[in-house]
């Protein structure tokens, strides 16, 4: 019954497995990715380093992270997706591992900025929706990139109480050991998104590009900058990656700045990633039916709304929770709207390609939100000024995503 729901066009059981498989790779990667803003005051506590070095080191990894995107997605796009995976799992583990064993802000650099951001870019959406999209015929590929989306926000649901709970139980350190650990168990999974009879069956079915381009690579990447609605699509998606490293940086300080109980920030961060799940599925059900430019209009427009609401409210838990839950259901929604923006454009041959390079400029937006919030912390003592920077990012991204050019959907 859930299968049918969920894939109307599409039978083969296989296709369903890969789909939920992606969806649970990513319950690990981004759930542990999601959570490194619980780690800031313990790391600066132990190391003495400051708020403006870490914050430096992780948005130097949130820019790593973007810039590694369209580098997976083009070895998985020419190579498959497999031995990309592997790769970026080893990769992540192992400087999460080594975080603990430095104490300098090169140290943290290499670490949390370059090793964990390159491990983490290699098995993220870019791999993950491009391998998956290039099996599934047009009408399943917003449902599928809402399932496997809703798996990096059930990983943040997750990991954000579990994190803290770690931390208390066994020290920063431990936390991050036992981390890498949970991430090497994810390897198996892996196999499953490795092309069997059946995929391919599926990948027969796959609709052709509106434009194809059989050119080559280089030949799709300079045509899709040449399409004014591809560099829009990237000026929004800019803002997103700054609201969300921002918050995942700086939304613990924030809490403790307001006097609150770390717990508040832990639950605040697992509420975001709950209503992220409700978020994703609703909007993957809608992409079919509505166009994707105006519901990125419309999850901008409500970050602005939201943003404003909790400068003018009292800073109790609640209205953490509150924020939180109505910032989350929209936190990592623009995903499966971008992709199939790019996918609408451009096809699915290079579509890993192409979304990575919409995720390098979200994660541009992402070391800006990071570095800039330590910045301001430090010249301020309070992050209002960032609060502001938001707003305006957030109707700026509305505006900017409705002249893009889209058909309306085809309603049976």
């Amino acid at each position: 019954m859930a299968k049918s729901i969920l894939f109307p066009h599409l039978r083969q059981r296989q296709v369903l497995l890969t789909t939920l498989t992606a969806a649970a790779i990513l319950v690990v990667t981004m759930g542990a990715r999601q959570s490194v803003g619980l780690f800031v005051s313990p790391i600066n506590s132990a190391t003495g380093l400051g708020i403006v070095t870490i914050s430096l080191a992780l948005a130097i990894g949130q820019f790593v992270w973007g810039a590694f995107q369209p580098i997976a997605g083009a070895l998985a796009d020419r190579f498959g997706p497999r031995g990309v995976l592997i790769g970026g799992i080893l990769v992540l583990a192992l400087g999460t591992a080594l975080t603990p064993m430095v104490s300098s802000s090169w140290g943290l650099i290499l670490t949390m900025g370059l090793l964990t951001a390159m491990g983490s870019g290699s098995c993220s959406f870019s791999v993950l929706l491009g391998s998956v999209s290039q099996r599934l015929p047009a009408e399943s590929r917003g449902s599928a990139s809402g399932v496997i989306n809703a798996g990096g926000s059930l990983g943040q649901f997750v990991f954000a109480p579990l994190t803290q709970v770690m931390i208390q139980g066994l020290g920063w350190m431990g936390a991050m050991w036992s981390t890498a650990g949970l991430l090497l168990l994810t390897l198996p999974l892996i196999n499953r998104l490795v092309p069997t009879a059946n995929a391919e069956g599926a990948a027969k079915a796959v609709t052709t590009a509106p434009k194809p381009n059989s050119a080559g690579l280089k030949a799709a990447v300079i045509e899709a900058f040449k399409n004014p609605s591809y560099v829009l699509l990237h000026l929004g998606f800019f803002t997103c990656g700054f609201h969300i490293a921002f918050l995942v940086t700086h939304l613990p300080t924030e809490v403790n700045l307001c006097g609150l109980s770390p717990s508040v920030a832990s639950w605040s961060l697992a509420l975001i990633g709950l209503a992220n799940i409700a978020g994703s599925l609703w909007v993957g059900s809608r992409i079919n039916t509505q166009r994707s430019k105006m519901l990125l209009a419309g999850m901008y427009a409500s970050r602005a709304v939201l943003i404003g609401l909790y400068l003018m409210a009292p800073k109790v838990p609640a209205v953490f929770y509150l924020f939180a839950l109505g910032l989350g259901f929209t936190w990592l929604a623009t995903v499966p709207p971008t992709a199939t923006l790019v996918g609408k454009l451009f096809g699915m041959r290079y579509l890993a390609t192409l979304f990575g390079l919409t995720l390098l400029s979200h994660q541009i937006g992402g070391f800006l939100g990071a570095y800039l919030g330590g910045l301001v912390l430090q010249s301020d003592g309070n992050y209002q000024l960032m609060w502001y920077l938001d707003i305006g990012l957030s109707l700026f991204a509305c505006l900017v995503n409705l002249p893009i050019k889209e058909e309306r959907p085809v309603l049976a």
